[in-house]
């Protein structure tokens, strides 16, 4: 499955990336799904097209998330993690 990104619109300069994220209905997401979001935003800010200074990384998940996904979205500032709860507003 590819990642969706999320562009903003910016008045002069590199539009900002809001958002990488990537979504799985049946799988528990792990860390490698993180990482992989963390690289792509490694390589777009490479590329220099846009700004990634805010970029928040999104895995939604039908399934959950394990526990290494968990803490490292505890503490990591723009690492965002939406389960079904969170989706259907019960969280």
């Amino acid at each position: 499955m590819r990642a969706g990104e999320l562009l903003g619109i910016t008045d002069g300069g590199k539009p900002p990336l809001l958002a990488i994220g990537e979504a799985k209905w049946n799988d528990t997401m792990g860390i490698a799904h993180i990482e992989r979001l963390q690289h792509i935003r490694d390589l777009i800010t490479q590329a220099g097209r846009y700004d990634t200074t805010h970029t928040q990384l999104i895995c939604f998940s039908g399934a959950g998330f394990n526990d290494k996904a968990r803490i490292t979205a505890d503490t990591t500032p723009g690492i965002r993690l939406i389960d079904l709860a969170a989706l259907y507003g019960q969280a």
